[in-house]
């Protein structure tokens, strides 16, 4: 702590730009994680129970309401409403047969849904990217602006140069605790996503064979 107040005191506009900068991130970083970490483990476990209550139905209103009782994070009930509803007549959606009205209603459900499960990972991927190069650029900064310094006091020793220089690199360090949390977490995120994608998309398939077929 000595290191960083030391080195947040010596350090001039743009070294301290860098370091809230990076602390900005790492905030962001892990509201994300936390937010979408619930929010993915609550879909992953409510899309296996929500699916199977629907079609242990007896009537698609019934299922409805079992959907709208265990799909907390709303991403089958798109799905659903998408499936049953009637265009309105006389536009162009209504020229195509009603399978494939039905399918381009469900595909555009099912990219809102996944909008929705994927939202917040471009942040993670953002930060996870740029985080170690700012880092760097805030210890190459420090390093320059600690030699300068040094400079100017008169003689350079290496006891002089290493303080500052050793301080400097807390930067780069800053940078890869920032990344690494990121990083690790939009993997995470991306394999729990796909998993439910896998899921939605058999739900629409199976909720499509069913309206096709006069289940309704």
């Amino acid at each position: 702590m000595q290191g960083l107040a030391q080195f947040w005191a010596e350090s001039d506009a743009i070294g301290r730009a860098v370091a809230v900068l990076l602390l900005a991130m790492s905030v962001s970083a892990w509201v994300v994680i936390l937010w979408k970490g619930h929010g993915l483990n609550r879909a992953r476990r409510d899309l296996a129970l929500a699916i199977a209550a629907f079609w242990g139905a007896d009537t698609v209103d019934t299922g409805r309401q079992r959907l709208s009782a265990l799909d907390r994070e709303a991403v089958l009930l798109p799905l659903l409403d998408a499936a049953v509803a009637d265009e309105a007549t006389g536009t162009l959606a209504t020229r195509a047969d009603r399978a494939s009205q039905i399918t381009r209603r469900l595909r555009d459900a099912m990219h809102r849904s996944l909008l929705r499960l994927q939202y917040g990972q471009v942040l993670l991927a953002s930060i996870g990217s740029t985080a170690p190069f700012i880092g760097l650029f805030g210890t190459v900064w420090g390093i320059y602006h600690a030699l300068l310094s040094i400079s100017a006091a008169g003689a350079i020793t290496i006891d002089k140069v290493a303080g500052p220089v050793g301080e400097a690199l807390i930067m780069t360090a800053a940078g890869l605790a920032v990344a690494i949390p990121a990083v690790l977490a939009y993997n995470l995120f991306g394999k729990w996503v796909a998993g439910c994608e896998a899921e939605l998309e058999g739900f629409a398939h199976d909720l499509r064979e069913m309206v096709v077929n006069g289940g309704r």
